[in-house]
């Protein structure tokens, strides 16, 4: 139960909260034996209070060692999926069911299926960021920090990559495969960033050195230094020898940057639209301190999957990890 003696707020319509949710939030978690998993993309006060911050692949590997009866994960909802499908004896939260993803939503079952049929004796390598389903249809899961070692596990037979064609061209051109058969998904956040508009910002900043996500479009990466998954990015910028970095991914990663490497200036790299904050993951943006407080207390919203899928999605991501 909550301390009583937690003094609370209310709002017209909205639940009773602490005044004080960073201390509730820490009490609940040793109440319920629970671990907090969030995702670099996440707001710096819920990044804060995570007993583990990384990006896919280290949430992965975190998820599959939790020993707690309680997983609350801050990041978006194939994520927490993912968590349960590597530890089903674990109760999985999420602060906010809505918080998806538009590469998973770009990648519906039915027709994902018609997709892979129509390429007899293809193999099928996933992006992690993908559901349930569309992880049991498939031969191995990939990351971004791993994907080009995951596609030569395929060589001399036709494969199939989904669902982000940039990283798709990406893995294409670092693996000598440019047969590869790509779903057509994108990420609305890194297809936002602007190609023009970054050589203009890199004019005003000669030494700067870009960094950038493979799920960015091409042209944006022929401009970049450094190419890399979240955590390679964050990596590269605290050890850059550059005193200011141009940076195109998620801005979330600003915060772990900042604590590691505060004598370095950040710039985002500029989006399409500079009258919007389009640099923001809108998805992993639902998780909030409030939310995360009422999924710890409530233990709900709850991630479940149905036993026969998850065995079918855990095979290929036990194989990613094992190959990682």
């Amino acid at each position: 139960m909550v301390d009583s003696s937690v003094p609370l707020r209310s709002g017209p319509g909205a639940h009773d909260l602490p005044d004080d949710l960073e201390g509730a939030i820490r009490e609940l978690k040793r109440e319920r034996n629970a671990v907090l998993l969030a995702h670099y993309y996440q707001d710096s006060e819920v990044q804060d209070l995570a007993d583990f911050v990384g990006d896919s692949l280290a949430l992965a590997r975190a998820a599959q060692n939790v020993d707690q009866d309680v997983i609350a994960f801050c990041g978006v909802h194939f994520m927490a999926e993912t968590a349960k499908i590597l530890n089903p004896d674990c109760t999985v939260v999420v602060p906010d069911l809505e918080a998806g993803c538009s590469l998973a939503d770009g990648c519906p079952t039915e027709a994902f299926r018609e997709f892979v049929e129509a390429h007899p004796g293809a193999a099928v390598l996933t992006y992690i960021n993908s559901t349930a389903e569309i992880k049991a249809m498939s031969d191995l899961i990939c990351t971004s920090s791993n994907a080009p070692k995951m596609a030569a596990q395929f060589e001399g037979q036709p494969l199939i990559f989904a669902p982000d064609r940039h990283l798709a061209r990406w893995v294409a051109q670092r693996s000598n495969r440019p047969d590869m058969i790509a779903w057509q998904a994108t990420c609305i956040v890194h297809e936002q960033f602007s190609a023009k508009r970054l050589a203009k910002l890199k004019m005003k900043h000669p030494d700067a050195e870009v960094l950038a996500h493979p799920e960015c479009d091409e042209a944006v990466l022929d401009q970049a230094d450094f190419i890399a998954s979240t955590t390679g990015i964050i990596q590269q910028a605290i050890d850059s020898k550059s005193s200011t970095l141009i940076i195109a991914t998620e801005d979330g990663v600003f915060h772990q940057i900042g604590q590691r490497a505060p004598d370095k200036t950040l710039i985002q790299a500029p989006g399409m639209d500079e009258s919007c904050a389009c640099n923001q993951c809108p998805f992993m943006r639902l998780n909030t301190l409030e939310k995360l407080y009422l999924c710890l207390r409530d233990l709900s919203p709850e991630v479940s999957i149905e036993e026969g899928l998850r065995v079918e999605a855990l095979r290929p991501i036990e194989r990613m990890l094992a190959l990682s």
